[in-house]
């Protein structure tokens, strides 16, 4: 592995990470086990085909959409942002209160961390393209319910087709099995390459930025997360 530059520890020390740590313990790489299906919703009744929708056809779905009862108590809804063309898409698990107010994902302390993730691996936020499994902040940011997480998955899964992008980084456990259909935990997610059925897209598991911050002994972990993620990409390119 090259050597830490002198713009990556400025970053590294943002994220609180202490640069002597030791990184040469590679990643397992093998390849999980597909899922059998990715979440569905659990009924088409009553759900427009949001398939054939342009970037602004699908926006403007989104800001108008009540198929569950998020939207009697979102201030915004929280579409995405970033680069639509881009190779990474960081996948959170629903908008908090800040986005609720702003209409854009992963701001706040949270998002500047996430930013300083990714600058530590030479991106900048603008270069990927950032989104959640909800487009509504749910109450008191409990976790999304299985049939919230259902009936947005179509508007996330076209946004991934439109974007194609060469990787996906799934962010904390909830974004994670909801995005795999799985119940595996964190811990054993991590550090493997796993596939989106729907597309075949490579998706890589790391932690939620807000919980690095409550938890800044593992933003090493995170780190070596995220040189995994870079490798595989690296690896396309040669």
């Amino acid at each position: 592995m090259s050597p830490v530059s002198e713009q990556q520890r400025r970053y590294l020390d943002a994220m609180g990470i202490d640069v002597w740590v030791r990184r040469d313990q590679a990643l397992p790489a093998e390849v999980a086990p597909l899922p059998e299906s990715a979440p569905e919703p659990a009924s088409a009744e009553g759900r427009p085909d949001v398939s054939e929708l342009d970037w602004s056809a699908l926006r403007q779905q989104v800001a108008g959409c009540q198929l569950c009862e998020l939207h009697t108590s979102r201030t915004r809804t929280v579409f995405g942002v970033g680069d639509e063309q881009a190779r990474w898409l960081i996948i959170g698990e629903a908008p908090g209160v800040d986005e609720d107010r702003q209409g854009e994902p992963f701001v706040g302390r949270a998002g500047m961390l996430l930013n300083a993730m990714l600058q530590a691996v030479g991106l900048a936020r603008e270069q990927v393209y950032i989104a959640n499994i909800l487009k509504c902040r749910p109450p008191n940011n409990r976790d999304p319910r299985p049939e919230e997480a259902a009936a947005c998955f179509p508007y996330l899964r076209r946004q991934i087709e439109l974007i194609q992008p060469d990787l996906i980084i799934a962010l904390g456990r909830v974004a994670a099995q909801r995005l795999l259909d799985c119940t595996t935990s964190l811990a054993r997610l991590r550090g493997t390459v796993h596939r989106l059925e729907a597309t075949g897209t490579p998706v890589v598991v790391t932690y939620h930025p807000a919980y690095l911050l409550r938890t800044p002994a593992d933003k090493r972990k995170a780190w070596e997360d995220l040189l995994f993620a870079q490798s595989l990409t690296r690896d396309d390119q040669a």
